[in-house]
Protein backbone atom coordinates (compact mmCIF):
# COMPACT_ATOMS: atom_id res chain seq x y z
CA UNK A 1 0.00 0.00 0.00
CA UNK A 2 1.01 3.67 -0.24
CA UNK A 3 3.42 4.91 2.41
CA UNK A 4 1.92 6.20 5.69
CA UNK A 5 3.01 9.82 5.24
CA UNK A 6 1.10 10.26 1.99
CA UNK A 7 -2.44 11.67 2.24
CA UNK A 8 -4.69 8.67 1.73
CA UNK A 9 -8.26 7.56 2.33
CA UNK A 10 -8.05 4.20 4.17
CA UNK A 11 -11.74 3.30 3.78
CA UNK A 12 -11.11 0.41 1.37
CA UNK A 13 -7.86 -0.71 3.02
CA UNK A 14 -9.69 -1.14 6.31
CA UNK A 15 -12.46 -3.21 4.70
CA UNK A 16 -10.36 -5.78 2.85
CA UNK A 17 -10.94 -9.41 3.79
CA UNK A 18 -8.75 -10.72 6.62
CA UNK A 19 -5.52 -12.34 5.40
CA UNK A 20 -6.73 -15.89 6.02
CA UNK A 21 -9.70 -15.35 3.68
CA UNK A 22 -7.77 -13.79 0.81
CA UNK A 23 -6.89 -15.76 -2.33
CA UNK A 24 -3.39 -16.99 -2.99
CA UNK A 25 -1.90 -15.23 -6.01
CA UNK A 26 0.42 -16.81 -8.57
CA UNK A 27 2.34 -14.69 -11.07
CA UNK A 28 4.13 -17.26 -13.26
CA UNK A 29 3.35 -15.42 -16.50
CA UNK A 30 5.47 -14.37 -19.44
CA UNK A 31 5.64 -10.64 -20.23
CA UNK A 32 4.67 -9.76 -16.66
CA UNK A 33 7.01 -7.27 -15.02
CA UNK A 34 5.13 -5.15 -12.49
CA UNK A 35 7.10 -2.63 -10.46
CA UNK A 36 6.09 -2.24 -6.83
CA UNK A 37 5.26 1.39 -7.58
CA UNK A 38 2.83 0.94 -10.46
CA UNK A 39 -0.26 2.75 -11.61
CA UNK A 40 -2.36 0.86 -14.14
CA UNK A 41 -2.99 3.82 -16.46
CA UNK A 42 0.57 5.13 -16.30
CA UNK A 43 1.91 1.65 -17.06
CA UNK A 44 -0.38 1.14 -20.04
CA UNK A 45 0.41 4.55 -21.51
CA UNK A 46 4.14 4.04 -20.97
CA UNK A 47 3.80 0.72 -22.76
CA UNK A 48 2.13 2.50 -25.68
CA UNK A 49 5.00 4.98 -25.81
CA UNK A 50 7.67 2.27 -25.69
CA UNK A 51 5.93 0.29 -28.46
CA UNK A 52 5.57 3.34 -30.74
CA UNK A 53 1.74 3.39 -30.51
CA UNK A 54 1.17 6.94 -29.26
CA UNK A 55 0.05 8.26 -32.64
CA UNK A 56 -2.09 5.24 -33.48
CA UNK A 57 -5.88 5.41 -33.04
CA UNK A 58 -7.16 4.34 -29.65
CA UNK A 59 -10.71 5.56 -28.91
CA UNK A 60 -13.19 5.78 -31.78
CA UNK A 61 -16.77 6.91 -32.20
CA UNK A 62 -18.92 8.27 -34.99
CA UNK A 63 -17.97 11.78 -33.89
CA UNK A 64 -14.22 11.50 -33.28
CA UNK A 65 -11.11 9.36 -33.08
CA UNK A 66 -8.45 9.94 -30.42
CA UNK A 67 -4.91 8.64 -30.66
CA UNK A 68 -3.16 7.25 -27.60
CA UNK A 69 -1.29 10.55 -27.27
CA UNK A 70 -4.49 12.61 -27.44
CA UNK A 71 -6.28 10.33 -25.00
CA UNK A 72 -3.35 10.51 -22.58
CA UNK A 73 -3.47 14.29 -22.57
CA UNK A 74 -7.21 14.29 -21.83
CA UNK A 75 -6.79 11.73 -19.08
CA UNK A 76 -4.09 13.86 -17.43
CA UNK A 77 -6.40 16.90 -17.54
CA UNK A 78 -9.20 14.89 -15.91
CA UNK A 79 -6.83 13.72 -13.18
CA UNK A 80 -5.91 17.37 -12.56
CA UNK A 81 -9.57 18.28 -12.15
CA UNK A 82 -10.15 15.51 -9.63
CA UNK A 83 -7.14 16.43 -7.51
CA UNK A 84 -7.00 20.22 -7.92
CA UNK A 85 -10.69 21.16 -8.13
CA UNK A 86 -12.13 18.56 -5.74
CA UNK A 87 -9.12 17.88 -3.49
CA UNK A 88 -9.48 14.12 -3.86
CA UNK A 89 -6.72 11.94 -2.43
CA UNK A 90 -5.68 8.35 -3.24
CA UNK A 91 -8.17 5.85 -1.94
CA UNK A 92 -11.20 8.11 -2.39
CA UNK A 93 -13.95 6.36 -4.35
CA UNK A 94 -15.40 7.95 -7.48
CA UNK A 95 -18.72 6.65 -8.77
CA UNK A 96 -18.97 6.57 -12.58
CA UNK A 97 -22.33 6.33 -14.33
CA UNK A 98 -22.58 6.13 -18.09
CA UNK A 99 -22.89 3.93 -21.11
CA UNK A 100 -20.05 2.89 -23.39
CA UNK A 101 -18.57 6.09 -24.78
CA UNK A 102 -15.29 7.90 -25.18
CA UNK A 103 -16.32 10.20 -22.33
CA UNK A 104 -16.93 7.29 -19.98
CA UNK A 105 -13.64 5.63 -20.95
CA UNK A 106 -11.63 8.82 -20.38
CA UNK A 107 -13.35 9.46 -17.04
CA UNK A 108 -12.55 5.93 -15.83
CA UNK A 109 -8.91 6.25 -16.88
CA UNK A 110 -8.63 9.69 -15.27
CA UNK A 111 -9.95 8.40 -11.97
CA UNK A 112 -7.48 5.50 -11.85
CA UNK A 113 -4.54 7.63 -13.03
CA UNK A 114 -5.19 9.95 -10.06
CA UNK A 115 -4.83 7.01 -7.66
CA UNK A 116 -8.54 6.97 -6.88
CA UNK A 117 -10.86 3.95 -6.82
CA UNK A 118 -13.14 3.73 -9.85
CA UNK A 119 -16.64 2.45 -9.07
CA UNK A 120 -18.50 2.09 -12.36
CA UNK A 121 -22.25 1.44 -12.27
CA UNK A 122 -24.55 0.03 -14.92
CA UNK A 123 -26.33 2.82 -16.83
CA UNK A 124 -29.79 1.27 -16.43
CA UNK A 125 -29.71 1.15 -12.63
CA UNK A 126 -32.45 3.03 -10.81
CA UNK A 127 -32.20 5.22 -7.70
CA UNK A 128 -32.84 2.33 -5.29
CA UNK A 129 -29.98 0.26 -6.77
CA UNK A 130 -27.65 3.25 -6.97
CA UNK A 131 -28.41 4.07 -3.35
CA UNK A 132 -27.32 0.57 -2.31
CA UNK A 133 -24.03 1.00 -4.18
CA UNK A 134 -23.45 4.44 -2.67
CA UNK A 135 -24.12 3.16 0.84
CA UNK A 136 -21.65 0.34 0.28
CA UNK A 137 -18.74 2.27 -1.27
CA UNK A 138 -19.33 5.80 0.12
CA UNK A 139 -17.91 7.73 -2.86
CA UNK A 140 -16.46 11.23 -2.54
CA UNK A 141 -17.51 12.27 -6.05
CA UNK A 142 -19.71 11.03 -8.86
CA UNK A 143 -19.03 11.48 -12.58
CA UNK A 144 -22.18 10.94 -14.61
CA UNK A 145 -23.36 11.09 -18.21
CA UNK A 146 -25.50 14.21 -18.45
CA UNK A 147 -28.43 12.16 -19.75
CA UNK A 148 -28.41 9.90 -16.68
CA UNK A 149 -28.33 12.44 -13.86
CA UNK A 150 -31.95 12.10 -12.63
CA UNK A 151 -31.71 8.67 -10.98
CA UNK A 152 -28.34 9.46 -9.41
CA UNK A 153 -29.61 12.73 -7.98
CA UNK A 154 -32.64 10.90 -6.61
CA UNK A 155 -30.35 8.35 -4.99
CA UNK A 156 -28.25 11.09 -3.43
CA UNK A 157 -31.27 12.84 -1.93
CA UNK A 158 -32.52 9.62 -0.33
CA UNK A 159 -29.25 8.42 1.18
CA UNK A 160 -27.29 9.82 4.11
CA UNK A 161 -23.88 8.53 2.84
CA UNK A 162 -24.67 10.00 -0.58
CA UNK A 163 -24.92 13.46 0.96
CA UNK A 164 -21.19 13.23 1.67
CA UNK A 165 -20.55 13.43 -2.08
CA UNK A 166 -18.60 16.56 -2.86
CA UNK A 167 -20.49 16.82 -6.14
CA UNK A 168 -22.21 15.00 -8.97
CA UNK A 169 -20.40 16.16 -12.08
CA UNK A 170 -21.59 15.51 -15.66
CA UNK A 171 -18.60 14.33 -17.65
CA UNK A 172 -19.75 14.93 -21.21
CA UNK A 173 -21.47 18.35 -21.41
CA UNK A 174 -19.17 20.68 -23.35
CA UNK A 175 -21.29 23.80 -22.84
CA UNK A 176 -22.16 23.48 -19.15
CA UNK A 177 -19.95 25.36 -16.66
CA UNK A 178 -18.72 22.98 -14.02
CA UNK A 179 -18.92 19.87 -16.18
CA UNK A 180 -15.88 17.62 -16.27
CA UNK A 181 -15.33 18.39 -19.95
CA UNK A 182 -15.31 22.17 -19.37
CA UNK A 183 -13.15 21.92 -16.26
CA UNK A 184 -10.64 19.64 -18.01
CA UNK A 185 -10.37 21.96 -21.02
CA UNK A 186 -9.05 24.66 -18.70
CA UNK A 187 -6.22 22.49 -17.36
CA UNK A 188 -2.73 22.28 -18.83
CA UNK A 189 -2.33 18.50 -18.61
CA UNK A 190 0.71 18.74 -16.33
CA UNK A 191 -0.30 16.13 -13.79
CA UNK A 192 2.37 14.83 -11.42
CA UNK A 193 2.52 11.05 -11.51
CA UNK A 194 0.59 9.50 -8.64
CA UNK A 195 2.85 7.42 -6.41
CA UNK A 196 0.52 4.39 -6.52
CA UNK A 197 1.62 1.06 -5.11
CA UNK A 198 0.86 -1.90 -7.33
CA UNK A 199 -1.29 -3.38 -4.55
CA UNK A 200 -3.41 -0.26 -4.07
CA UNK A 201 -7.03 -0.88 -5.07
CA UNK A 202 -7.76 0.65 -8.48
CA UNK A 203 -11.39 -0.35 -8.96
CA UNK A 204 -14.47 -1.72 -7.28
CA UNK A 205 -16.81 -3.82 -9.44
CA UNK A 206 -20.32 -4.66 -8.30
CA UNK A 207 -21.57 -8.09 -9.29
CA UNK A 208 -24.22 -8.04 -11.99
CA UNK A 209 -27.01 -9.45 -9.89
CA UNK A 210 -27.71 -13.00 -11.12
CA UNK A 211 -28.05 -14.06 -7.47
CA UNK A 212 -29.85 -11.04 -6.08
CA UNK A 213 -27.83 -8.96 -3.61
CA UNK A 214 -24.76 -7.49 -5.36
CA UNK A 215 -21.27 -7.69 -3.89
CA UNK A 216 -18.35 -5.29 -4.39
CA UNK A 217 -15.24 -7.02 -5.79
CA UNK A 218 -11.93 -5.19 -5.42
CA UNK A 219 -9.04 -5.24 -7.90
CA UNK A 220 -5.63 -3.63 -7.57
CA UNK A 221 -3.38 -2.11 -10.21
CA UNK A 222 -1.33 -5.32 -10.04
CA UNK A 223 -4.42 -7.52 -10.56
CA UNK A 224 -5.46 -5.79 -13.76
CA UNK A 225 -1.94 -5.66 -15.21
CA UNK A 226 -1.53 -9.35 -14.43
CA UNK A 227 -4.86 -10.07 -16.14
CA UNK A 228 -3.52 -8.30 -19.26
CA UNK A 229 -0.60 -10.73 -19.39
CA UNK A 230 -2.90 -13.75 -19.09
CA UNK A 231 -5.91 -14.24 -21.40
CA UNK A 232 -5.33 -11.21 -23.70
CA UNK A 233 -1.64 -11.94 -24.24
CA UNK A 234 -1.74 -15.75 -24.22
CA UNK A 235 -5.09 -16.53 -25.90
CA UNK A 236 -6.71 -13.52 -27.58
CA UNK A 237 -3.46 -12.15 -29.06
CA UNK A 238 -4.87 -8.88 -30.39
CA UNK A 239 -2.64 -6.64 -32.50
CA UNK A 240 -2.31 -2.86 -32.95
CA UNK A 241 -4.26 -3.19 -36.22
CA UNK A 242 -7.35 -4.60 -34.49
CA UNK A 243 -10.56 -2.60 -34.16
CA UNK A 244 -12.64 -3.86 -31.24
CA UNK A 245 -16.39 -3.53 -30.74
CA UNK A 246 -18.84 -5.07 -28.31
CA UNK A 247 -21.97 -4.73 -26.23
CA UNK A 248 -20.88 -5.44 -22.59
CA UNK A 249 -20.99 -2.26 -20.48
CA UNK A 250 -17.73 -0.78 -19.23
CA UNK A 251 -19.26 -1.11 -15.76
CA UNK A 252 -19.04 -4.89 -16.20
CA UNK A 253 -15.53 -6.37 -15.98
CA UNK A 254 -16.11 -8.35 -19.20
CA UNK A 255 -16.71 -5.02 -20.95
CA UNK A 256 -14.02 -3.06 -19.11
CA UNK A 257 -11.37 -5.60 -20.04
CA UNK A 258 -12.50 -6.33 -23.57
CA UNK A 259 -13.49 -2.80 -24.55
CA UNK A 260 -10.88 -0.65 -22.83
CA UNK A 261 -8.02 -2.25 -20.86
CA UNK A 262 -7.10 -5.14 -23.16
CA UNK A 263 -7.11 -3.03 -26.36
CA UNK A 264 -4.72 -0.64 -24.56
CA UNK A 265 -2.42 -3.56 -23.71
CA UNK A 266 -2.31 -4.55 -27.40
CA UNK A 267 -2.15 -1.05 -28.88
CA UNK A 268 -5.48 -1.70 -30.63
CA UNK A 269 -8.42 0.67 -30.95
CA UNK A 270 -11.96 0.36 -29.68
CA UNK A 271 -15.15 1.75 -31.20
CA UNK A 272 -18.01 3.02 -29.03
CA UNK A 273 -21.50 3.38 -30.56
CA UNK A 274 -23.69 6.46 -30.17
CA UNK A 275 -26.42 4.37 -28.55
CA UNK A 276 -26.66 0.81 -27.17
CA UNK A 277 -26.35 -1.93 -29.75
CA UNK A 278 -29.12 -4.06 -31.13
CA UNK A 279 -28.12 -7.24 -33.00
CA UNK A 280 -28.87 -5.41 -36.26
CA UNK A 281 -26.89 -2.27 -35.41
CA UNK A 282 -23.94 -4.25 -34.06
CA UNK A 283 -23.65 -6.16 -37.31
CA UNK A 284 -23.98 -2.95 -39.32
CA UNK A 285 -21.21 -1.38 -37.20
CA UNK A 286 -18.92 -4.33 -37.89
CA UNK A 287 -19.22 -3.51 -41.58
CA UNK A 288 -18.98 0.26 -41.21
CA UNK A 289 -15.85 0.42 -39.04
CA UNK A 290 -14.10 -2.73 -40.23
CA UNK A 291 -14.27 -4.38 -36.82
CA UNK A 292 -11.90 -7.30 -36.34
CA UNK A 293 -12.77 -8.40 -32.77
CA UNK A 294 -16.23 -8.54 -31.22
CA UNK A 295 -17.40 -9.14 -27.65
CA UNK A 296 -20.95 -9.99 -26.70
CA UNK A 297 -23.12 -12.58 -24.97
CA UNK A 298 -24.39 -15.78 -26.64
CA UNK A 299 -27.92 -14.38 -26.97
CA UNK A 300 -26.63 -11.55 -29.17
CA UNK A 301 -24.61 -13.89 -31.38
CA UNK A 302 -27.65 -16.12 -31.81
CA UNK A 303 -29.77 -13.15 -32.87
CA UNK A 304 -27.06 -11.81 -35.19
CA UNK A 305 -26.42 -15.15 -36.92
CA UNK A 306 -29.28 -15.06 -39.47
CA UNK A 307 -28.41 -11.44 -40.29
CA UNK A 308 -24.72 -12.28 -40.66
CA UNK A 309 -25.57 -15.13 -43.01
CA UNK A 310 -27.11 -12.59 -45.40
CA UNK A 311 -24.31 -10.04 -45.00
CA UNK A 312 -21.15 -11.67 -43.72
CA UNK A 313 -18.81 -9.36 -41.72
CA UNK A 314 -15.67 -9.94 -43.76
CA UNK A 315 -13.30 -7.90 -41.57
CA UNK A 316 -14.15 -9.83 -38.41
CA UNK A 317 -11.54 -12.38 -37.33
CA UNK A 318 -12.29 -13.08 -33.64
CA UNK A 319 -15.65 -13.37 -31.87
CA UNK A 320 -15.51 -13.63 -28.08
CA UNK A 321 -18.44 -14.99 -26.09
CA UNK A 322 -18.68 -14.80 -22.31
CA UNK A 323 -21.05 -13.71 -19.59
CA UNK A 324 -23.17 -16.87 -19.68
CA UNK A 325 -22.99 -20.43 -20.99
CA UNK A 326 -22.54 -20.68 -24.77
CA UNK A 327 -24.95 -23.25 -26.23
CA UNK A 328 -23.38 -25.48 -28.88
CA UNK A 329 -26.29 -24.58 -31.16
CA UNK A 330 -25.36 -20.90 -30.97
CA UNK A 331 -21.68 -21.61 -31.63
CA UNK A 332 -22.63 -23.63 -34.71
CA UNK A 333 -25.09 -21.00 -35.98
CA UNK A 334 -22.36 -18.34 -35.81
CA UNK A 335 -19.79 -20.60 -37.44
CA UNK A 336 -22.17 -21.43 -40.30
CA UNK A 337 -23.06 -17.74 -40.78
CA UNK A 338 -19.58 -16.21 -40.56
CA UNK A 339 -16.99 -18.99 -40.82
CA UNK A 340 -15.67 -17.91 -37.39
CA UNK A 341 -15.21 -20.48 -34.65
CA UNK A 342 -16.30 -18.53 -31.60
CA UNK A 343 -13.87 -18.02 -28.71
CA UNK A 344 -15.77 -19.08 -25.61
CA UNK A 345 -14.66 -18.24 -22.10
CA UNK A 346 -15.66 -18.18 -18.48
CA UNK A 347 -14.62 -15.46 -16.11
CA UNK A 348 -16.01 -13.74 -13.05
CA UNK A 349 -16.30 -10.23 -11.69
CA UNK A 350 -14.38 -11.53 -8.68
CA UNK A 351 -11.53 -12.76 -10.93
CA UNK A 352 -11.70 -9.69 -13.21
CA UNK A 353 -11.88 -11.58 -16.51
CA UNK A 354 -11.59 -14.89 -18.38
CA UNK A 355 -9.63 -17.75 -16.80
CA UNK A 356 -10.86 -20.73 -18.88
CA UNK A 357 -11.15 -20.27 -22.64
CA UNK A 358 -11.33 -21.99 -25.97
CA UNK A 359 -8.85 -21.30 -28.74
CA UNK A 360 -10.17 -21.25 -32.32
CA UNK A 361 -9.13 -24.44 -34.06
CA UNK A 362 -8.64 -26.24 -30.74
CA UNK A 363 -12.24 -26.40 -29.58
CA UNK A 364 -13.90 -29.57 -28.32
CA UNK A 365 -17.62 -30.25 -28.69
CA UNK A 366 -19.45 -29.03 -25.60
CA UNK A 367 -16.34 -27.72 -23.80
CA UNK A 368 -15.70 -24.12 -22.80
CA UNK A 369 -12.01 -24.75 -23.26
CA UNK A 370 -8.84 -25.18 -21.24
CA UNK A 371 -7.37 -23.19 -18.39
CA UNK A 372 -5.74 -19.91 -19.44
CA UNK A 373 -1.94 -19.78 -18.99
CA UNK A 374 -1.17 -18.25 -15.62
CA UNK A 375 -4.14 -19.94 -13.94
CA UNK A 376 -4.71 -23.38 -12.46
CA UNK A 377 -8.20 -24.87 -12.26
CA UNK A 378 -9.62 -28.10 -10.92
CA UNK A 379 -12.99 -29.72 -10.23
CA UNK A 380 -13.49 -30.50 -6.54
CA UNK A 381 -15.96 -32.02 -4.10
CA UNK A 382 -17.52 -30.34 -1.06
CA UNK A 383 -14.30 -30.90 0.91
CA UNK A 384 -12.16 -29.23 -1.76
CA UNK A 385 -10.61 -32.48 -2.95
CA UNK A 386 -10.17 -32.94 -6.70
CA UNK A 387 -12.67 -35.43 -8.16
CA UNK A 388 -11.88 -38.00 -10.88
CA UNK A 389 -11.94 -36.71 -14.45
CA UNK A 390 -15.44 -36.88 -15.91
CA UNK A 391 -17.10 -36.43 -12.50
CA UNK A 392 -19.33 -33.43 -11.81
CA UNK A 393 -17.98 -31.15 -9.10
CA UNK A 394 -17.36 -27.51 -8.28
CA UNK A 395 -14.78 -25.38 -10.03
CA UNK A 396 -11.80 -24.08 -8.04
CA UNK A 397 -9.32 -21.60 -9.55
CA UNK A 398 -6.07 -19.95 -8.57
CA UNK A 399 -3.89 -17.51 -10.51
CA UNK A 400 -2.77 -13.88 -10.79
CA UNK A 401 -6.22 -12.50 -9.90
CA UNK A 402 -8.64 -13.45 -7.15
CA UNK A 403 -11.66 -12.53 -5.09
CA UNK A 404 -11.55 -9.81 -2.47
CA UNK A 405 -14.95 -8.49 -1.47
CA UNK A 406 -15.39 -5.18 0.30
CA UNK A 407 -16.52 -5.92 3.86
CA UNK A 408 -18.68 -8.94 2.98
CA UNK A 409 -19.22 -12.16 4.91
CA UNK A 410 -19.68 -14.00 1.60
CA UNK A 411 -15.90 -13.84 1.13
CA UNK A 412 -15.57 -17.08 3.10
CA UNK A 413 -17.88 -18.83 0.61
CA UNK A 414 -15.81 -17.73 -2.39
CA UNK A 415 -12.23 -18.22 -1.14
CA UNK A 416 -11.35 -21.47 0.61
CA UNK A 417 -7.76 -22.43 1.45
CA UNK A 418 -6.58 -19.75 -0.99
CA UNK A 419 -8.59 -21.11 -3.92
CA UNK A 420 -11.39 -19.18 -5.62
CA UNK A 421 -14.72 -20.99 -5.89
CA UNK A 422 -16.82 -19.16 -8.51
CA UNK A 423 -19.87 -21.34 -7.81
CA UNK A 424 -19.97 -23.27 -11.10
CA UNK A 425 -20.47 -27.00 -11.59
CA UNK A 426 -18.07 -28.51 -14.14
CA UNK A 427 -16.54 -31.71 -15.39
CA UNK A 428 -13.01 -31.99 -16.80
CA UNK A 429 -11.87 -34.58 -19.33
CA UNK A 430 -8.54 -36.39 -19.53
CA UNK A 431 -7.09 -33.74 -21.86
CA UNK A 432 -7.88 -30.85 -19.53
CA UNK A 433 -10.97 -29.51 -21.31
CA UNK A 434 -13.60 -28.09 -18.97
CA UNK A 435 -17.31 -28.73 -19.55
CA UNK A 436 -19.78 -26.37 -17.92
CA UNK A 437 -22.77 -28.01 -16.24
CA UNK A 438 -24.54 -25.20 -14.40
CA UNK A 439 -24.15 -22.75 -11.61
CA UNK A 440 -23.61 -24.97 -8.57
CA UNK A 441 -26.91 -23.78 -7.12
CA UNK A 442 -28.64 -24.41 -10.47
CA UNK A 443 -27.89 -28.13 -10.60
CA UNK A 444 -31.16 -30.05 -10.75
CA UNK A 445 -31.22 -33.32 -8.81
CA UNK A 446 -34.26 -35.25 -9.98
CA UNK A 447 -34.92 -38.82 -8.81
CA UNK A 448 -31.20 -39.18 -8.11
CA UNK A 449 -30.04 -37.84 -11.49
CA UNK A 450 -27.85 -34.71 -11.79
CA UNK A 451 -29.20 -32.52 -14.59
CA UNK A 452 -27.53 -29.31 -15.77
CA UNK A 453 -30.01 -26.66 -16.82
CA UNK A 454 -27.79 -25.31 -19.64
CA UNK A 455 -27.72 -28.75 -21.29
CA UNK A 456 -31.53 -28.83 -21.42
CA UNK A 457 -31.57 -25.24 -22.69
CA UNK A 458 -29.15 -26.20 -25.46
CA UNK A 459 -31.41 -29.07 -26.50
CA UNK A 460 -34.50 -26.84 -26.55
CA UNK A 461 -32.71 -24.22 -28.66
CA UNK A 462 -32.24 -26.76 -31.44
CA UNK A 463 -36.03 -26.85 -31.92
CA UNK A 464 -36.97 -24.54 -34.81
CA UNK A 465 -39.80 -22.89 -32.83
CA UNK A 466 -37.66 -21.79 -29.86
CA UNK A 467 -36.21 -18.27 -29.76
CA UNK A 468 -34.78 -18.44 -26.24
CA UNK A 469 -35.30 -20.37 -23.04
CA UNK A 470 -34.32 -20.77 -19.41
CA UNK A 471 -34.37 -23.94 -17.31
CA UNK A 472 -34.57 -24.36 -13.54
CA UNK A 473 -35.44 -27.09 -11.06
CA UNK A 474 -38.66 -26.88 -9.08
CA UNK A 475 -39.68 -28.86 -6.02
CA UNK A 476 -41.59 -32.10 -6.61
CA UNK A 477 -42.97 -34.43 -3.95
CA UNK A 478 -42.20 -37.60 -5.89
CA UNK A 479 -38.83 -36.80 -7.54
CA UNK A 480 -37.45 -34.15 -5.20
CA UNK A 481 -37.07 -31.79 -8.16
CA UNK A 482 -38.23 -31.73 -11.75
CA UNK A 483 -36.99 -29.76 -14.74
CA UNK A 484 -39.05 -26.70 -15.66
CA UNK A 485 -38.46 -24.77 -18.89
CA UNK A 486 -39.43 -21.16 -19.54
CA UNK A 487 -39.67 -20.79 -23.32
CA UNK A 488 -39.98 -17.82 -25.68
CA UNK A 489 -41.24 -18.97 -29.06
CA UNK A 490 -40.52 -17.43 -32.42
CA UNK A 491 -43.41 -15.54 -33.99
CA UNK A 492 -46.05 -17.66 -35.69
CA UNK A 493 -45.99 -20.55 -33.22
CA UNK A 494 -48.82 -21.41 -30.85
CA UNK A 495 -48.29 -21.66 -27.09
CA UNK A 496 -50.53 -24.68 -26.63
CA UNK A 497 -50.36 -28.20 -25.22
CA UNK A 498 -49.32 -29.57 -28.59
CA UNK A 499 -46.23 -27.34 -28.52
CA UNK A 500 -45.44 -28.43 -24.94
CA UNK A 501 -45.55 -32.06 -26.06
CA UNK A 502 -43.46 -31.33 -29.14
CA UNK A 503 -40.75 -29.64 -27.09
CA UNK A 504 -40.68 -32.44 -24.54
CA UNK A 505 -40.35 -35.11 -27.22
CA UNK A 506 -37.64 -33.07 -28.95
CA UNK A 507 -35.55 -32.95 -25.77
CA UNK A 508 -36.04 -36.68 -25.18
CA UNK A 509 -34.75 -37.36 -28.69
CA UNK A 510 -31.78 -35.00 -28.30
CA UNK A 511 -30.37 -35.84 -24.85
CA UNK A 512 -31.05 -38.49 -22.20
CA UNK A 513 -34.84 -38.79 -21.84
CA UNK A 514 -34.82 -38.33 -18.07
CA UNK A 515 -33.59 -34.75 -18.61
CA UNK A 516 -36.69 -33.56 -20.45
CA UNK A 517 -38.69 -30.64 -18.97
CA UNK A 518 -41.72 -32.06 -17.19
CA UNK A 519 -43.07 -28.53 -16.90
CA UNK A 520 -43.06 -25.91 -19.68
CA UNK A 521 -44.14 -22.30 -19.27
CA UNK A 522 -44.30 -19.97 -22.27
CA UNK A 523 -43.03 -16.41 -21.87
CA UNK A 524 -42.87 -13.29 -24.01
CA UNK A 525 -39.36 -12.51 -22.66
CA UNK A 526 -36.86 -13.75 -20.10
CA UNK A 527 -35.33 -11.74 -17.24
CA UNK A 528 -31.75 -10.81 -18.00
CA UNK A 529 -29.12 -8.54 -16.49
CA UNK A 530 -27.89 -5.53 -18.39
CA UNK A 531 -24.97 -7.68 -19.55
CA UNK A 532 -27.27 -10.33 -21.05
CA UNK A 533 -27.04 -12.98 -18.32
CA UNK A 534 -30.18 -14.98 -17.69
CA UNK A 535 -31.44 -14.30 -14.16
CA UNK A 536 -32.56 -17.75 -13.12
CA UNK A 537 -33.12 -16.58 -9.56
CA UNK A 538 -35.99 -14.45 -10.87
CA UNK A 539 -37.45 -17.46 -12.64
CA UNK A 540 -37.21 -19.37 -9.36
CA UNK A 541 -38.85 -16.51 -7.47
CA UNK A 542 -41.62 -16.20 -10.03
CA UNK A 543 -40.69 -12.56 -10.70
CA UNK A 544 -40.21 -12.89 -14.46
Amino acid sequence: MSTPFEPRDRFVDERLPPPDLRPLMRYDLADLHIAERSNLVDTLMERAASKGWLDRPFLRSQRMTLTYREADERVRRIAQVLVEDFALVPGNRVLLRGGNSIGMALAWLGVVKAGLVAVASMPLLRAKELREIIQKCQPSLALCDGALLDELQAAQEASEPAKALKAIVPFNLMDEPGSLAVRASAKNGEFARCNSHADDIAMMAFTSGTTGSPKAALHSHRDILAACAAWPAQVLKATPDDIVIGSPPLAFTFGLGGLLIFPMWAGASVYYPSKPYTPQSMLETMHEVGATISYTAPTFYRQMAPLARAQRPTSLRISVSAGEALPQTTRQLWLDATGIDMMDGIGATEMFHIFISSVPGQTRLGAIGQVVPGYTAKVVDEQGQEVPRGTVGKLAVIGPTGCRYLDDERQRNYVKAGWNHPGDAFTQDADGYFFYQARADDMIISAGYNIGGPEVEDALLTHPAVAECGVIGVADEERGMVVKAFVVLKSGHLTDEAMVKALQEHVKATIAPYKYPRQVQFMTSLPRTETGKLQRFKLRQGLA
